[in-house]
């Protein structure tokens, strides 16, 4: 400060009121100019010089560059997966081949509404255990669907909407495929659901009983398709899915009737979901409620699971206080350390007991019996930053990107010790981080605003 000096001056002169005021002038400026960064913009300053995240995003982009196949090891396209990637996609790819992708599975689309799982060239159907979907609408392609799972038709919708939302296009919503647009379609997909999955006592959708989110059902080999040994069960995920779709399909109608009609279920399955699942003395969602017999065990209490996938798909929907997702997120963490896995993309704790799956799935902690999703976690990861918790979001994504970084890729699974398991190039991993990173960005260049 140079104040002695310019009061010295002989050409400047203040009387002693006078330099009073000037000295505090040029205190307050001084300390404007020198302002102390709060925790929040100190939080920033370190995300944005985090190499490794940008690192991650670049990885996850020229992965996804690749093509719209689940990963390596997969020729299917799969709309569940190709939910969690769409925006990066969108960034990284013409929009035509994208829209083209898109509308492909509404030509797979089966005549009492039905949505398929995916699709691939005929010549690349090879599964003896799955039954092939036709249509005439796509010749060259045929579709499959693991019917124990009843998240197909709120992934397609998600994706149009998400679709919708980065580019703006939303002629894809006229476009006609064998006399209906694709919006038609999707109330056909809507109908579907409420006809053939909705348990009208809890008013809720239901499926087969799986592990959380999964799509591999315990009592028989093949685990994937609707069978004699299913057992009808409701789950958060199917339903906070439901209701994720059904808010963009709100979104993406211009008719006032219909968007009523819309905001209306959306908010009776959310309503319905909090009332049967939601265990407000544990602060947990319960994992299923079986209308018809149970599958589990004696001895082993199926309500102490923490169903983690479900439930970062249900903070998206909406269905959680700011106060509930700090007390799910605090569970995760004590779950991740009592099992010794390695981040909150362990998809449940604690799992299922040895043996109570077949196959792949019989030992805990191993595949979607409790393994490790970065698909997953990476959902989580975006829900902390969507809502405010951002301190939080930035160390739990440490583990998924140092991982990513050591192994070069992005893997479909973690086992025990980190090891992983399934496709080298699992794009769902890759568009969860993705968006994370992006999210991030987001964040610290409003920070950056504020400051």
């Amino acid at each position: 400060m140079r104040l002695y000096f310019l009061n010295m001056h002989p050409r400047i002169q203040f009387k002693p009121i006078e330099t009073l005021a000037v000295v505090t002038a040029c205190i307050l400026l001084t300390a404007c100019s020198q302002k102390k960064q709060t925790p929040e913009q100190a939080l920033a300053e370190q995300i944005r010089s985090d190499i490794n995240l940008q690192i991650v995003d670049s990885m996850a982009r020229s992965i996804i560059r690749e093509g719209f196949n689940a990963g390596s090891g997969y020729s299917q396209i799969w709309a569940r997966d190709m939910n969690t990637f769409i925006e990066t996609a969108v960034e990284e790819t013409p929009k035509d081949e994208i829209k083209g992708a898109i509308l492909l599975f509404f030509r797979l689309q089966q005549k009492n509404g039905e949505m398929v799982d995916g699709y691939v060239l005929k010549e690349d159907f090879t599964w003896n255990d799955d039954t092939p979907y036709y249509s005439d609408a796509a010749p060259n392609h045929v579709g499959f669907k693991n019917t124990v799972e009843t998240d197909q038709e709120s992934s397609l919708i998600q994706i149009v909407g998400k679709y919708i939302q980065k580019t703006g296009d939303s002629s894809i919503l006229e476009e006609e495929i064998a006399g209906l647009s694709v919006l038609e379609r999707m109330e056909m997909m809507v109908d579907y659901l409420l006809r053939e999955r909705f348990n009208k006592e809890y008013g809720l959708l239901w499926g087969a009983m799986t592990a959380d989110w999964g799509d591999v059902q315990p009592h028989d080999d093949f685990g994937c398709d609707w069978s004699e040994l299913s057992h009808e069960a409701i789950d958060v995920y199917d339903n906070a899915m439901f209701i994720i779709a059904l808010n963009y399909l709100q979104e993406m109608t211009a008719d006032n009737a219909k968007k009523q009609k819309w905001q209306k279920l959306s908010k009776n399955i959310a309503q319905n979901t909090r009332k049967h699942l939601w265990d407000s003395e544990r602060q947990k969602f319960i994992p299923h409620i079986y209308p018809g017999d149970s599958p589990i065990p004696e001895g082993f209490n199926e309500n102490d699971i923490h169903y983690h996938g479900g439930t970062a798909v249900a903070i998206e929907a909406g269905l959680l206080s700011k106060e509930e997702i700090a007390v799910v997120n605090k569970q995760m963490l004590e779950n991740v350390k009592k099992s010794g896995m390695p981040s909150i993309g362990l998809t449940l704790y604690p799992a299922y007991p040895a043996d109570f799956f077949r196959g792949g799935m019989a030992k805990p902690y191993v595949y979607q019996n409790g393994g490790d999703w970065t698909w997953f976690g990476g959902r989580m990861i975006q829900q902390l930053i969507a809502n405010g918790f951002v301190d939080e979001a930035y160390d739990e994504i440490q583990p998924m990107i140092e991982r990513a970084v050591k192994n070069n890729g992005f893997y479909e699974w973690y086992g025990m010790g980190n090891v992983p398991g399934g496709s080298g190039k699992f794009k769902g991993s890759a568009g969860t981080l993705s968006k994370a990173v992006g999210m991030f960005k987001e964040w610290t260049d409003q920070e950056a605003l504020d400051y």
